[in-house]
């Protein structure tokens, strides 16, 4: 997983100058051939190079996938198919572990990257014959008339994954992305110590027994996928209304009582109801369903944000969201074990229950204030560019100020 951490910006430089359908299917192909890769490693170094690259290759969909729904649907419809969208990428990884339990209990582990691979090869021939072309324009028409030098220099620019990091200078995407950062946090650190964590507590000998609990969250994100979507698609329509006009930060309204109220709530039931032994088996399977359709409630809004905020760079900033998520999320898989050793479920549930109260509070600041931090950031941006034309004596060139924005403006439209 920490894989993509750094890795999760360079997908979307393809999407810069090839089409999404190409990088969906090449992508697609080389995550089913690491997954081979991964089942037939002979031994564990090998194992990790092939999980590595297939993290590269996975986290691709999640990043180009986003931007081809901000293609598609309307702002008052995106969050729907935003929820179903990642219902996916949550179902997985609470029905895996289920799965899996079963596979190695009763055959080997390499089964389990054999239907991985099995599953990729499915999806790199749908993804041929059912995905349609969805990008307006690619940026290549930057390059045309340029020297052959100005041309890479053109290029490097496009490809640069730097370029994710750089939008950062945003405050609103910088605490959007600490938002979907805890509850990446609080997905993994929950769902990895659930056999090490609930065995013990509940006398469990196998793995495919523990693997029934993780049926509980992954319940909660499937009935989720049906509400948390529509749920933030009306509370924009809603604030349509009252305003007159629509804000991107306004989603943002439909997602923190679960982030701030339901999700630390469960949290905090689930961990010290296991660390004090009160309760029983249905304790913590209510727990962890409540938080899982909650996460549904939360994750369409912070997603759509990123696509609503700055639309002409949808694909970037959800790459740079996904970079910050998944380090937090790899920082929660490898901590959460040790620190349940040292400190306890019970106490470790109420560092993750904090950290989501203080993501709520951000994200209730980026509805006060985020429209103004963005303005604020947008006129320092115009002021360096009119202050460099003047330094200059020259007119700015399309080619190298307007690749920051997306594309090129000819009589105030983006072409």
């Amino acid at each position: 997983m920490g894989s993509t951490t750094v890795l999760s910006a360079i997908p979307e430089v393809a999407s810069e100058y090839t089409t999404t359908g190409t990088v969906c299917i090449s992508t697609a192909f080389l995550f089913a051939c690491c997954s081979l890769g991964t089942a037939l490693s002979p031994n564990l170094a090998s194992f990790f190079v092939f999980r590595i690259l297939t993290a590269f290759e996975g986290t691709s969909f999640l990043i180009v996938g986003a931007a081809v729904l901000g293609d598609i649907y309307r702002p008052t419809e995106r969050a729907t198919a935003m929820g179903w969208f990642l219902s996916g990428t949550l179902i997985g990884p609470a029905l895996g572990p289920f799965i899996g339990g079963i596979i190695v209990t009763y055959t080997s582990w390499r089964v389990i990257f054999y239907l991985q691979t099995g599953l990729a090869a499915v999806g790199a021939v749908l993804s041929y014959f059912l995905l349609p072309e969805t990008i307006h324009q690619t940026k290549t028409h930057l390059l045309k008339g340029l020297p052959l030098r100005k041309q890479a220099s053109v290029l490097a620019q496009l490809t640069n994954p730097w370029r994710v990091i750089a939008l950062f200078k945003y405050p609103p995407l910088t605490l959007i992305s600490l938002c979907s950062s805890s509850l990446v946090w609080n997905m993994y650190s929950l769902l990895t110590p659930i056999r090490y964590v609930l065995n013990p507590r509940f006398g469990l000998t196998s793995p495919m027994q523990a693997g029934l609990f993780y049926l509980a969250p992954g319940a909660g994100y499937l009935a989720g996928t049906f509400m948390g979507g529509r749920w933030a698609d009306h509370t924009t329509k809603k604030w349509i209304e009252i305003r007159g006009e629509r804000v991107p930060e306004d989603r943002l309204r439909s997602g923190i009582p679960f982030l701030g109220i339901a999700i630390p709530a469960s949290v905090l039931i689930y961990g010290w109801s296991v660390d004090q032994a009160v309760g029983g088996i249905p304790v913590p399977v209510i727990c962890l369903f409540v938080q899982g359709v909650a996460q549904l409630f939360c994750f369409p809004s912070l997603n759509t944000y990123c696509l609503d905020v700055l639309p002409e760079l949808g694909a970037e900033v959800i790459a740079g969201n996904y970079m910050v998520r998944y380090l937090f999320g790899a920082m929660g898989t490898a901590v959460v074990l040790p620190a349940v050793e040292h400190i306890g479920v019970g106490w470790f549930s109420t560092i993750s229950a904090g950290f989501m109260i203080v993501a709520a509070l951000a994200a209730a600041a980026t509805v006060k204030w985020g429209r103004g931090w963005r303005d604020a950031v947008d006129e320092k941006r115009r002021a360096a560019r009119t202050e460099k034309m003047e330094r200059e004596g020259g007119e700015e060139r399309p080619d190298e100020a307007q690749i920051a924005r997306g594309g090129v403006e000819e009589n105030g439209e983006k072409v």
